[in-house]
């Protein structure tokens, strides 16, 4: 079997988004999701400046082009801002379940960009592997929370319409990245991603008067120290990580494999939090496993 960079990066950004989504979890809960999005953005940016220093010999990615520039901004505003404004307001309407079961849209929507936008194209194994993969995912999504009080019933359109906008987002932003960054340096293509959602976040937090949540978020020390681990984890090693793989694979591929965070997170909640698993979690589990071990043949 051929080393393969590019899945191996995307397996790597679906474990370090696992440590995130569990971090940032607990966070939003102490300090309001607007804060933890723009700080974590900020602690991101020291992050990467401080690597890009050491590894590089400059804390800012001087040496981009324009056209590095340009396109990876886009891909900023769309993924880390239009994208998450989107996702968190379809949880609000539909829930977490429903969002995120909508959001397994992603990987075909990001092939199908791909396809268009570069010419990528997939293999019938490649289109096998991603079917297996995301019909494990979401059958894992939809009989998580059972008890909860999420509306199964009438659900209102807006709710998946804004589930849709954040997989098209998040889709769009992906792939814009693979096309503005090219053979650029994978971390500070992520650092010019994460100017770009700080830039955007801060003129939402001051179009809502949202700046005094913020400010009372640094007070809240564990708040903090979680926002620091999904920041090292997420927009740091993650979003990295996740560039270095579609400059490797194809953005389906790539987003297909990123997309497993839902099956990862199953052991940790298991250990941690005592949850049950049920039958049909440990079968999407199985089937979302055996899809991706496709894309390694």
């Amino acid at each position: 079997m051929e080393l393969r960079i590019g899945e191996l990066a995307a397996l790597f950004t679906a474990m370090c988004w696992t440590v995130t989504a569990l971090a940032f979890e607990s966070a939003s809960r102490k300090v309001g999701s607007v804060a933890v999005n723009i700080i974590r953005l900020l602690m991101a940016f020291v992050l990467l400046s401080l690597f890009s220093y050491i590894r590089r010999g400059m804390f800012l990615p001087m040496d981009a082009s324009a056209y590095n520039w340009f396109w990876l901004i886009l891909s900023g505003l769309t993924g880390f801002v239009i994208g998450d404004l989107f996702l968190f307001k379809s949880f609000t309407v539909i829930g977490s379940r429903l969002s995120m079961l909508v959001m397994t849209l992603v990987p075909p929507i990001s092939a199908l960009i791909g396809w268009m936008l570069m010419g990528e194209l997939l293999s019938g194994l490649n289109m096998l592997g991603m079917a297996l993969t995301l019909s494990g995912i979401a059958l894992v999504i939809f009989n998580r929370q059972k008890k909860s009080a999420e509306p199964v019933n009438r659900i209102p359109l807006k709710g998946l319409l804004y589930a849709l906008g954040g997989a098209f987002g998040q889709a769009a932003g992906l792939v814009l990245s693979k096309f503005g960054m090219a053979d650029y340096d994978a971390f500070s293509a992520t650092q010019i991603r994460v100017i770009a959602g700080i830039i955007g976040f801060a003129v939402i937090v001051h179009f809502f008067r949202r700046w005094l949540a913020v400010g009372n978020a640094f007070k809240h020390r564990k708040a903090m120290l979680l926002m620091l681990l999904g920041a090292t984890f997420g927009p740091f090693l993650g979003v990295s990580s996740s560039l270095i793989a579609v400059q490797n694979t194809a953005t389906g591929i790539a987003s297909t494999i990123m997309s497993i965070t839902p099956i990862l997170i199953i052991p940790p909640t298991l250990i941690f939090f005592k949850q049950k698993v049920s039958w049909q979690e440990l079968v999407g589990a199985v089937i979302s496993v055996g899809g991706v071990a496709l894309f390694f043949i």
